[in-house]
């Protein structure tokens, strides 16, 4: 089958001692998942093969050396190098992060050079990944660096996706760190992907308050009166739907969020625990904003049962599923928007 025919979808291996590659194979185990996309997981066939074998799994794979010879109805593992790597399932080590972090890179050059169309990103250690290449909070935060546009966390399920306002960074840094531009940059980003992304063409956008009760008329905090709320009437001004903010407990607690298309939290753990509390195992993390597509399961190395055979792959299908469709949808897009003067 041709390129044209599938969508490639290119694979960082993530942490080797944690679940990444026992996620993957689990996902390619079904052979009728080829017939979605052509998988391209950067790393090496020494490394798959020694956790084919702890894992007794028997999902075939196809050694390549470029991304030329890649065969569209296997499983291909592109092999960026040819070290033996120690693999301590359960334990963040150095080298483990290392060649996360040469995957990852690998896998983003490929991306950016549209050698892959959809960069699909197994769970780091963001501690031992860190190195004088990689100085960066999180995938998220890489990307954005090496990719055009401006950044956005989304973590979606079929009826739910949350943005954040500010990612990682400090708890005690969130307040001064919310202008009214940041609020109309993340605002305007979450619109974008919701239009051009996932096909809703006049999208509904709540806020979430920073303070609890919204500030209580200053009681606890004037951020949502001062900066939040005039910001959000000042953005609908410009014909948006944006409303808000809302109180975050009262918020999901009343299940309002099913009313809007997308969410917008003021910080990591405001949006993430409750997502996490209604969604764990089935979410994906999707970086909005960029020129190309990026997704990932909604879960972390999984340390406490690599190598075990745990693992469930659910959110990993999900994030792969997610970037496909995504992909499409934004493909179909750029083609209905082209000007009719552009085509010939």
């Amino acid at each position: 089958m041709n390129k044209s025919d599938k969508i490639i979808v290119g694979i960082s291996i993530g942490d080797l001692n944690g679940i990444g590659l026992e996620v993957v194979l689990k996902t390619f185990q079904d052979k009728r998942m080829l017939d979605f996309c052509t998988p391209v997981i950067f790393g090496s066939t020494k490394v798959v093969t020694f956790h084919k074998k702890t894992l007794q799994s028997d999902t075939p794979v196809h050694g390549i050396t470029s991304i030329e010879q890649v065969n569209h109805n296997k499983v291909n593992v592109l092999n960026i190098w040819k070290d033996e790597v120690s693999i301590e399932f359960g334990k963040a080590t150095k080298e483990s992060g290392e060649y996360a972090a040469k995957s990852l890179e690998a896998a983003t050059v490929h991306l950016k050079e549209k050698k892959i169309d959809v960069l699909l990103t197994a769970p780091i250690n963001k501690e031992t990944i860190q190195s004088e290449n990689f100085n960066f909070p999180g995938h998220t935060e890489y990307l954005e660096d090496k990719l055009e546009g401006k950044s956005l966390m989304i973590l979606m399920t079929d009826v739910l996706r949350i943005g954040l306002i500010t990612g990682h960074i400090p708890i005690s840094k969130v307040a001064e760190t919310i202008t009214p531009a940041l609020i109309k940059e993340k605002v305007g980003t979450m619109y974008a992907s919701l239009v051009q992304d996932f096909g809703i063409n006049k999208p509904k956008i709540a806020v979430l308050s920073l303070n609890p009760h919204c500030g209580d008329n200053g009681v606890i905090g004037v951020e949502d009166d001062e900066i939040i709320k005039p910001t959000i009437d000042e953005i609908k001004e410009s014909g948006k739907l944006v409303f808000g903010p809302y109180a975050a407990d009262g918020f999901f607690g009343s299940e309002t969020y099913k009313q809007f298309d997308g969410v917008l939290a003021t910080y990591h753990d405001q949006g993430l625990a409750p997502f996490k509390a209604l969604s764990f195992g089935s979410g994906v993390n999707y970086t909005a904003g960029l020129s190309e597509v990026r997704t990932s399961p909604d879960h972390g190395t999984g340390f406490d049962i690599a190598g075990k055979n745990l693992a469930n792959a659910s959110s990993f299908k999900e994030a792969l599923f997610s970037g496909i469709q995504i992909f499409q949808t934004r493909k179909e897009y750029k083609e209905l928007t082209k000007s009719p003067l552009l085509v010939k």
